[in-house]
């Protein structure tokens, strides 16, 4: 077999790991899908029936895959509770991790993950794909260029106004660490911070609300919930005071009585000019005396007959992760910067439980 050849461990065969990661990973020259754990064996053994390289293996606990010395790369797609345990026994033992958002349910556990991979020297990154759809990367363009000055506003946007995911554990803080901030607003989080270039946080006041799922009753796409058993934030929003003086606002909700809707979306507004991704990627400013409003279109269009290339954000984020591997450079998304958006998670829990304002750094719980 090829020198060049990287072997990738799944960890946890769930829903994420058969629509993004195996199916994407698959598509990649020089690379298998050599094993494969999850708690209830039929889906590990369903996984390598479909994505399985010859030779590939199901194991009976994830520490089997760590000790296997074939297996160069983990990819952790666990609930969140075992996200910081497994990636960092991962590269205790030298493996690559990429692990699924959020990075850890808590800030010391983050913090513990960056610590692990630079002291080991193996590569840690986190899934956020959204980095890679074409009209935020045209953004980050833009805003690294410097065409929007000094972003000192930021809003981050994650809401629904009905779409409670109700199976699997999205539902059990303990199994989760939270609800609709740490599930999709970690998402948005994550952009608009990328954008902003900005991880310097001195303060975060948040709050949080269990409102709407203290009802049965709901018109909810994933079908009702039980409230007896809905222990997490359906909604959570807060302000977040940069050291430089930017403020960035964040809202996340399942379910939010309200029409202004979308997930993994952010606006920016600078001392230049500004943007949103609230229809597609629009570009506001003022030229020669006038304000303007730019649409940006970022989308191919083909011709009669012929479709254009779409090439999936998951896809490409797979592909760039692997290339960090081979290239030994940092992935996309580093994971000091996935760490940030962590601690601001974990700030936000702690404001709405304590009904103050949390000050960074951030101490150990």
């Amino acid at each position: 077999m090829a020198a060049d050849v990287i072997r990738v461990g799944i960890i946890g065969c769930g829903s994420i790991a058969f629509a993004k990661h195996m199916p994407f990973l698959s598509r990649i020259d020089g690379v298998e899908l050599a094993g494969f754990y999850n708690p209830t064996e039929e889906k590990a053994l369903k996984a390598k029936a479909e994505y399985g390289s010859v030779g590939s293996r199901v194991y009976k606990h994830w520490q089997e895959m760590l000790e296997d010395p074939n297996i160069d790369i983990v990819h952790v797609l666990t609930p969140n509770k075992y996200h910081a345990e497994i990636s960092i026994a991962a590269l205790e033992a030298g493996k690559h991790v990429m692990c699924e958002k959020p990075m850890a349910t808590n800030a010391t556990d983050a913090r513990k993950m960056v610590e692990t991979a630079r002291r080991v020297g193996r590569k840690l990154s986190v899934s956020y794909q959204n980095r890679f759809r074409p009209e935020v990367m045209h953004l980050k363009r833009l805003a690294d260029e410097g065409t929007f000055g000094w972003i000192y506003f930021a809003r981050a946007q994650a809401v629904r106004r009905r779409g409670v995911p109700t199976w699997g554990h999205f539902l059990d803080k303990e199994m989760q660490g939270g609800g609709a901030l740490i599930d999709i607003g970690t998402h948005a989080l994550d952009l608009t911070l990328w954008i902003m270039n900005n991880y310097s946080v001195k303060m975060v006041l948040g709050s949080t609300y269990a409102e709407i799922a203290k009802h049965k009753e709901a018109a909810n796409p994933w079908g009702p919930w039980d409230p007896e058993h809905f222990n997490v934030e359906e909604s959570a929003f807060a302000m977040i005071l940069m050291e430089d003086g930017a403020t960035v606002f964040i809202e996340a909700s399942w379910a939010l009585n309200t029409l202004n809707v979308g997930e993994a979306r952010t606006e920016i507004c600078g001392t230049k000019a500004g943007a949103d991704l609230a229809h597609g990627l629009r570009i506001n400013g003022e030229e020669f005396g006038h304000l303007f409003v730019r649409n940006i279109d970022t989308q191919l269009t083909g011709a009669d007959y012929y479709e254009p290339t779409h090439v999936d954000p998951g896809q490409l984020e797979m592909e760039s992760w692997i290339q960090a591997i081979r290239e030994d450079k940092e992935p996309v998304v580093q994971p000091e910067q996935a760490m940030v958006v962590t601690e601001i998670i974990d700030a936000v829990y702690r404001s709405a439980a304590s009904g103050r304002a949390v000050t960074f750094p951030l101490h150990e719980i």
